[in-house]
């Protein structure tokens, strides 16, 4: 069609002489267009009348006329001859190629397919579908977009078309099949199947794209996540700078002030000795004056004088007072420097125990919501921490063995320090370590009643009352061992658990989840209790004992 339209066009602007589209385009007087060239050789065979004519009709002129290539034609023709060469591309992009879909009615070559038809099993070009949408019974005929796999809805044993499905064999097949093959099996129209498939996939649309709508949101919450863990990193480099730049400036300072009181103290000794020897270089210079006098007196002759002089000379002068010199050690400021070296083990030995504490604070970080709680002890075990008792804040009938690890309870008060986090009234004792993030370890027991618990580092250690006592109150949670049977206390409430009683149980805390889970430890785990709650401090693993003897352990979980 836009092919014919452009040669309808260009006929419009063809040259009457040479049959083409004009080239250097004129206009005569008479207002009809030929090629400059084509009218020139025209009027060059008229010549030798003396008068020229216009072949198309006739009209004559005297003298022959001046032409000037018409410059608005001259655009109307490039404009022509794009307008033709997309025209004609673009009936070629109608025509069907090697990988398109023919269509099945077109003779010699073929068109593109615009449809193909379930009922005919055909595939049609633009203009051929039309009677599917004209004809009535046509009208009815399922249309899809043009497909090369129309033969595979033949029914290759029948040659009927496959309108049927069978749910058996889950497989297309024609009415024929039903009367064979498939006879006695679950068929239905295949039009009925497709409805049904086609609301499950809607559903499962649904589905995704609500999935999708919550990994939108989880996505979002994540970048979320990274710029507050990212802001929360800056802040923390920037406070933890601050920090040891205030602990060097102190040491810095501390150092300035002993290194004062040195020389300060140096000066005061050093000026103490220089005045003492300057006293006795003056009673030495004294003495060498008065030594001199002596002798020269011994050598008069002259008896009235020597006895005359002998009294003056004689007299000496009291003596320096000296009797402190080297009556002790040469031992001066050796002291100082070894107080300060016993400032730096104990500075080190500080560093080293709270480094271990900061740097499991940082690892402890996690970013990621809490995964689900392991099933087997060795998917717990990836979460183990190795924790140590804190001996200040031990009971003192409380014996600590073991690296710290191990606690028994004794008639015999340990020589402990005195302490503010010293429990003063309950056999109990917390860990050395705080616990955050997911963690797992196990306690192996003996004895008539212990409490392997967890508890906040602010719950009170003063006396016997609840507010001490583990799971007497809202800072720690406790299972409780006693008569071969467990209990679960927090708050002062008791709740009654149920399950294989072991001298082993595990505890997994998820801080972040709010999580915390005890389990007997066999050869298998067994869920004796768990706890979901919402922490709002790192917790301390805790231990309580009921009677002398009663002992425990923190394994060391491999």
């Amino acid at each position: 069609m836009a092919q014919q339209g452009a040669q309808l066009d260009g006929a419009k602007f063809c040259c009457s002489i040479c049959l083409d589209l004009l080239k250097d385009p004129v206009t005569i007087p008479c207002g009809h267009s030929y090629c400059m060239s084509c009218i020139n050789n025209f009027w060059d065979e008229e010549d030798k009348k003396e008068i020229y004519s216009c072949p198309q009709c006739r009209q004559t002129f005297t003298p022959r006329p001046v032409l000037v290539k018409s410059t608005m034609l001259a655009d109307l023709l490039e404009e022509l001859k794009k307008t033709g060469l997309q025209a004609a591309a673009a009936a070629d992009l109608c025509y069907a190629g090697p990988e398109d879909v023919a269509c099945d009615v077109c003779t010699g070559r073929k068109l593109k397919a615009f449809k193909s038809c379930l009922v005919c099993l055909a595939s049609y070009c633009e203009n051929h579908l039309q009677p599917h949408y004209d004809a009535a019974p046509l009208k009815k005929h399922k249309l899809v977009d043009p497909s090369k796999k129309l033969q595979e809805n033949i029914c290759s044993r029948h040659d009927e078309v496959m309108k049927i499905f069978c749910r058996t064999d889950k497989k297309c097949i024609c009415y024929l099949c039903t009367m064979d093959e498939h006879k006695g099996h679950d068929t239905v129209p295949a039009a009925a199947e497709i409805t049904e498939r086609q609301r499950e996939l809607e559903v499962s649309r649904l589905n995704i794209q609500q999935r999708i709508q919550d990994r939108e949101k989880d996505v979002k919450l994540l970048q979320q996540e990274v710029e507050a863990v990212s802001r929360s990193a800056d802040k923390a480099v920037e406070d933890s700078e601050k920090i040891f730049t205030q602990l060097i400036r102190l040491l810095q300072k501390r150092s300035s002030d002993v290194k004062q009181q040195i020389r300060s103290q140096q000066e005061t000794e050093v000026s103490g000795v220089k005045e003492l020897q300057e006293k006795l270089q003056q009673e030495i210079t004294e003495l060498k004056r008065k030594d001199a006098e002596l002798k020269q007196l011994s050598h008069t002759e002259d008896h009235n004088q020597f006895l005359h002089n002998y009294p003056s000379v004689s007299q000496l002068s009291e003596p320096t007072d000296s009797s402190s010199i080297n009556i002790r050690p040469l031992r001066y400021f050796e002291d100082v420097t070894a107080a300060v070296s016993e400032l730096r083990d104990k500075l080190q030995d500080i560093l080293k125990e709270e480094w271990t504490n900061i740097s499991l604070t940082v690892t402890e970080v996690d970013v990621l919501l809490s995964g689900p709680e392991p099933k087997t002890r060795a998917g717990f075990c990836r979460y183990s921490h190795e924790i140590t008792l804190d001996p200040n804040t031990a009971y003192t009938e409380l014996l600590l063995s073991e690296g710290n690890r191990k606690v028994e309870v004794t008639r015999q008060h340990q020589s402990y320090s005195s302490h503010p986090d010293r429990f003063t009234g309950c056999h109990q004792v917390l860990s050395r370590e705080s616990l955050t993030g997911r963690c797992y370890w196990e306690v192996e027991w003996s004895g008539t009643a212990v409490r392997v618990a967890v508890a906040y580092k602010n719950i009170s250690r003063t006396g016997k009352s609840n507010e001490c006592t583990f799971g007497f109150n809202d800072k720690s949670w406790a299972l409780h061992y006693y008569n071969k049977k467990y209990e679960f206390w927090f708050n002062n409430i008791k709740t009654i658990v149920s399950g294989p009683v072991s001298s082993r149980v595990g505890v997994y805390l998820d801080h972040r989840a709010g999580i915390l889970s005890f389990y007997s430890v066999s050869e298998t785990m067994t869920l004796l209790h768990r706890v979901q709650t919402t922490f709002t401090q790192p917790l301390y693993a805790g231990l309580w004992f009921g009677f002398y003897g009663d002992s425990a352990e923190l394994c060391k979980v491999k």
